[in-house]
């Protein structure tokens, strides 16, 4: 099972940036997608459909706004939209996908940089998130969790820890929660096989253009694991060079 995570930052502007032509390449069996901007309905799905995909959709109910999607070769027994929490099923952040023991959620964490009363919402969604998934452990135990999670745990998953000490996504508390995350059965795919990697980012501020091709990066994008699954994966990479979006995608690849 091949396993892509990419916030595309408006799969229409993805779209014209050359998306359709990078999935004829089948960079994937299920591509997850958040910050679609878009509800299902307004995106011609034929092309993606033609490659083999089926299209699931969870929109924002704002327009243009946030909004996850799971684009799947491998037919999923259930889909389930949203997690059952008012606001962030309000926002699209949530879908889910079970393929016979192994349930994959697609997750848009919220964000934090316009100010501090998303700061304080993104505190109560990892909370309320976490609890979700604890939960679901006890009936689900093979999990996978992809998305973009908004947090650079650790200094050398960003290009500037100093520089951004105060930033969000960067905070001492955002990152004691990645520790809280990781210490409690799950793995962070990409650092069980890279562990001392450097300059791996996910994600480039687009307010400097030269930003990226400098590769003063963040990488803020995961795709993890329960460890129940650890000794089926195969395969975690980064893809800097695929430009739709602000981010890129990332890949992991696990035996199912």
């Amino acid at each position: 099972m091949r396993i892509i995570s990419y916030n595309v930052n408006g799969i229409r502007s993805a779209i014209n940036k050359g998306f359709i032509e990078w999935l004829k390449t089948d960079p994937a069996d299920i591509i997850c997608l958040q910050e679609t901007k878009a509800v299902k309905e307004n995106i011609d799905t034929q092309p993606i459909e033609d490659l083999g995909y089926q299209t699931y959709w969870f929109s924002a109910q704002k327009k243009g706004y946030s909004g996850v999607a799971i684009f799947t070769k491998i037919k999923p027994d259930t889909i389930e939209y949203g997690h059952k929490l008012e606001q962030s099923d309000f926002e699209g952040r949530v879908i889910r996908a079970d393929f016979g023991n192994l349930t994959l959620i697609n997750a848009y964490y919220p964000s934090g940089t316009s100010g501090e009363e998303r700061q304080t919402y993104k505190y109560q969604w990892l909370d309320e998130f976490f609890d979700y998934l604890q939960l679901l452990r006890k009936t689900r135990p093979q999990l996978v969790v992809v998305g973009d999670y908004n947090i650079a745990h650790t200094p050398i998953d960003i290009h500037d820890p100093k520089g951004n000490k105060n930033s969000s996504g960067f905070l001492p508390e955002e990152r004691a929660w990645m520790d809280k995350f990781l210490q409690n059965g799950w793995i962070d795919t990409f650092r069980s096989l890279h562990p001392e990697t450097t300059g791996a980012y996910s994600w480039w501020s687009q307010r400097f253009p030269s930003v990226r091709l400098q590769n003063k990066g963040w990488r803020i994008d995961y795709i993890c694991i329960t460890d129940t699954l650890k000794m089926k994966l195969k395969d975690a990479r980064i893809y800097p060079d695929v430009k739709q979006s602000d981010h890129c995608p990332i890949y992991a690849e696990i035996t199912h």
